[in-house]
Parts: C-alpha cells; sequence; structure tokens
C-alpha cells in the first residue's frame, strides 16, 4: 500500500504561539495562598510559635544533613528575640558537622550582630582551636578585636595563629598589623620568625626591604649577608644575586655593584645552562667569568668538572670537537693556574677514558698528554703514553711528534723503531717514506736512505693511496685542502726520486 503525502499547504485557520500562551495563561487557576494570620494575644503567639518549631523539628528529622534548613531554624528563632533558642540550634548544627567552618562564621556572626561579645569570643576560640587551618576564622576573629579596640587581645590571637605557622600572607598580615602601631621591633622579631618558618628567598627579600626601610644600611646588610649564606649553592641562588644587585645598586660602593653584575650574570649562565646543559659554547663563557672575577681552586674545579659531565650523547666526532676542549682547559688550569700536577695527570688519564676510541680519536689529547709528562721529566711516561696512542689511536701527527721528541733526545734508534711502526701502520704512505729516507740521511747513512727509497711502493699504488691517506686525519679536511695535500704528496715523491737519481750520478 503506497504511503499517503501529507497536505503541506497552510491550515485555514492560523494559530499563533501568542495565542497559545495567552490561553493557558487565561485557563490557569489561580495559587492558593494563606489567609494572613494576625496574632492579637500571647497565646495566639505562643501557638504560632509552637506551630513553627514543629515544622522545623519534622524538617530536621528528614534531612538532618542539609546545613540551610539549621541556618533558617536558627535564624527564624533569632528573630523571635529567642536567642537562647537559637544559640540552642546553632549548637544542634554543629554537632551534625563541626567542621563546615561557614557554620561557625554564621554562628559567631549571630552573637556578634547581637552584641553578645563574650560569646562571641568563645565561639571564635572553638573555631580557631578545631580548625586552625582556616584562615578565614582567624582573619574575622581578629577583625572584631581591631574593631573594638582590644588590640592586645588582636596580638594574642596572631600569636596563637603563628605557632600553627601559616602560609606567608598570614604572618605579613601580623607584620603590617604591627606597622600600623609603629612598632618596628615587634615586626623585626616577627620577620625573624618568618623567615625561620619560611626560609625561601621572598622571605628573606621581604625582610632585607623592611630593614632598608624602617632600619639602618648595616643592618639591611647584615640581613642580605644572612641570606646569602643561608643560600649558598641553593636552587634559588640565581633570585639571590638579581637581588643582590638591585640592593647594591642603591647601596652599595663600587665594588659591591661590580660583584652583582657578575652575580646576574651568573645567574643567566646558569639559566641558559639549565635549559641547554650541552651547549659548551656557553661553559666557556661562564668559566672565563669565574675566572675574571677571581675564582678560587675549588670553584673553578667544582665548575669544570660540572661541565665535564654534560658527555655528548652520540659518538660522532663533529659532537665532540667543541668538548674535548673542556678538558684541554681544564687540564691547563690544573697545571698553569693551580699547578696541581697530580690533578693534572688525572685529568688527562680520564680524558683518555672517556674518549670512544674505537670510533674516533683526538691526536691533540695524546700529545699534550705526553708534553706534560716531558715537562714533568718523566720520559717513561711520556713514551708510555705516546706508545699506547700508537696502539690504539695511530695518527700520522703522533709518529711525527714522537719521532721529533726522541730525536731531540738523541734516541736514534727509537726513531728508526718509530719509523718502522709507522711504515708498518701506513705502508702506503709516501710521506712517511720520504721522511724515514730524510731521516737516515740526515744522519749520514745513504745506504740505509737508498734502500728505503727502493722499497717505496710504485707510483701508481702511491697514486691511488693518496686520495685516502688523510682520512684518518683528526679533522675531516675541506675539499680543496685535500687537493693540496694531494699535490704536496707528488711533489715529495718527484723530490725523493730526483735524489735518488742525483745519488746515483754522483757515485
Amino acid at each position: 500500500m503506497a504511503r499517503r503525502v501529507k497536505n503541506k499547504n497552510a491550515a485555514p485557520i492560523q494559530i499563533t504561539a501568542e495565542q497559545i500562551l495567552r490561553e493557558a495563561r487565561e485557563l490557569q487557576e489561580a495559587e492558593i495562598r494563606p489567609p494572613k494570620q494576625r496574632i492579637t494575644d500571647s497565646a495566639e503567639l505562643g501557638d504560632y510559635r509552637l506551630c513553627k518549631r514543629k515544622e522545623f523539628e519534622d524538617l530536621i528529622r528528614r534531612v538532618r544533613w542539609n546545613k540551610s534548613v539549621w541556618i533558617k531554624y536558627a535564624n527564624w528563632e533569632e528573630s523571635q528575640k529567642d536567642f537562647h533558642r537559637a544559640r540552642s540550634v546553632w549548637e544542634r548544627a554543629l554537632e551534625v558537622d563541626y567542621r563546615d567552618h561557614t557554620l561557625w562564621l554564621k554562628y559567631a556572626s549571630f552573637e556578634m550582630k547581637n552584641k553578645f561579645i563574650d560569646h562571641a569570643r568563645n565561639v571564635w576560640d572553638r573555631a580557631t582551636e578545631l580548625l586552625p587551618r582556616v584562615d578565614q576564622l582567624w582573619y574575622k576573629y581578629i577583625h572584631m578585636e581591631v574593631v573594638l579596640g582590644n588590640y592586645a587581645g588582636a596580638r594574642q590571637i596572631y600569636d596563637r595563629w603563628m605557632n600553627w605557622s601559616p602560609d606567608q600572607e598570614a604572618w605579613l598580615s601580623y607584620i603590617r598589623f604591627e606597622l600600623r602601631f609603629n612598632e618596628i621591633e615587634r615586626a623585626r622579631s616577627i620577620f625573624e620568625r618568618f623567615v625561620d618558618c619560611h626560609p625561601n628567598v621572598g622571605a628573606w627579600i621581604g625582610f632585607v626591604k623592611f630593614e632598608m626601610k624602617y632600619g639602618d644600611i648595616a643592618r639591611a646588610r647584615n640581613c642580605y649577608e644572612r641570606a646569602v649564606d643561608k643560600f649558598e649553592g641553593d636552587v634559588h641562588e640565581e633570585a639571590k644575586d638579581l637581588f643582590a644587585l638591585d640592593f647594591e645598586k642603591g647601596f652599595g660602593d663600587r665594588q659591591g655593584i661590580v660583584d652583582a653584575m657578575y652575580g646576574k650574570r651568573r645567574f643567566e649562565y646558569e639559566d641558559g645552562l639549565r635549559k641547554n646543559p650541552l651547549n659548551y659554547d656557553l661553559w666557556f663563557d661562564y668559566i672565563r667569568l669565574v675566572e675574571e672575577i677571581g675564582g678560587d681552586k675549588q670553584t673553578m674545579e667544582d665548575l669544570y668538572e660540572r661541565a665535564i659531565a654534560n658527555i655528548p650523547p652520540s659518538q660522532e666526532k663533529r659532537y665532540w670537537k667543541r668538548y674535548i676542549y673542556l678538558w684541554i682547559n681544564y687540564a691547563l688550569y690544573e697545571e698553569l693556574d693551580a699547578q696541581d700536577t697530580d690533578r693534572t695527570r688525572d685529568v688527562y688519564t680520564l680524558c683518555l677514558k672517556t674518549i670512544p676510541h674505537k670510533k674516533f680519536s683526538f691526536a691533540k689529547i695524546w700529545l699534550m698528554a705526553a708534553q706534560f709528562e716531558v715537562r714533568q721529566l718523566n720520559l717513561d711516561r711520556a713514551r708510555k703514553i705516546l706508545g699506547s696512542a700508537i696502539g690504539m689511536a695511530p695518527k700520522d701527527r703522533i709518529f711525527t711528534k714522537y719521532v721529533e721528541m726522541e730525536m731531540q733526545l738523541g734516541n736514534v734508534e727509537r726513531c728508526r723503531k718509530i719509523y718502522e711502526k709507522y711504515l708498518e701502520w701506513s705502508p702506503e704512505n709516501c710521506r712517511a717514506w720520504t721522511k724515514f729516507a730524510e731521516f737516515e740521511d740526515f744522519l749520514g747513512e745513504t745506504e740505509r736512505a737508498e734502500a728505503i727509497l727502493e722499497m717505496m711502493p710504485k707510483k701508481k699504488l702511491l697514486k691511488k693511496r693518496s686520495r685516502q691517506m688523510y682520512q684518518t686525519e683528526e679533522d675531516d679536511c675541506p675539499q680543496e685542502e685535500e687537493e693540496m695535500m694531494q699535490r704536496r704528496n707528488f711533489q715529495l715523491l718527484e723530490a725523493a726520486y730526483k735524489w735518488k737519481k742525483n745519488r746515483i750520478g754522483i757515485q
């Protein structure tokens, strides 16, 4: 069966929403209100009160937990001027839930409004004893005593409140109360208790500013120095330094202002390092600042230790290039400024242990450690370091510098052994062969030099090797420098062959 289509044309008679609402209002029945009752004698008043109390009591039995019923009941009794019954209702309400501080506030307000001061004090005492962490109760109690002019009583209430170690605003309220009556010594003693209860930067700053305003500069400076000792090395040291700058600008001498400015820069460095501890350039700037202000040995060592503790997370050489200079500066500081030989040796040793030599190495560190031992006239230890470098991370610079050191000491046989190790490690390095031959020629060992040149690999192999020989250097050279080194290798090779031909021609 096909569905019938509804007629969507407009109805002949239109009815608006306004007509519907008007008709509904006309048909609505009038509200039935109880007649007004006029009370003419005490008997009728008694009956009315009895009926009303019965209604409240029945309602309380049904919803005992609803505090609004209790409040209405107490307010009604108050309106009937039956304060004893009203007080009884408030007490019964507190038995239901004494933790609700609003009941205490309304109860005390009832007593104060009707000028029952002793009863109000009794209510406030009970409330603050049962709910000492509700600040509003204490504020209202103190306000009542201040309005009554009982300032000694307000001071006692403040003292009772401070025994509970409230928040900072409560302490500051107590201080402002004493300052209203120009009780400077009392306010100062409260500040002493305040900074003991809340030993933070904000409390000490408030104390110093108080002394700057009401005391003298000596007191303020003494307070500031106590704060500095309190927060030495603390996480809030930057806030302390910032405040020091403001203090010294207002009351300090030139040296004090300079020290405070250094303190502000220290805060900036600490903040930057907290955000990015791997920013090694920032570590260099921070260390330089501490050196400028004349930091003692312990401070410098602690700063260097903090810096070198931030090891690069990736074992790629490009991430270690700036980091390794922290170790170098640390070692140079210990040797030149602190003049601590043993600690310098420990720094070099720990640095060499930190570097992942299987991935990459730094010839500069090996050479500096060996040169340090030479300056200490400890040649055996220097040779041991360079030998370890050749065994763990051989590089052209290490072999070259090792030979130079032994040559200066006149140890020819050691130089030959080093050159032999050099050629074993890189037999296709034309520079190594040429240097070895030149070394023997310098000693007058012509036959040795010729034999070394005879054993040199062919030019084709050298040309093939020359493209790769500097890839193991300490730093990756740019393309232009690599091509320059290749040209230099070929020049050395040609010079070696010319020298050999000239020697044969002479003979």
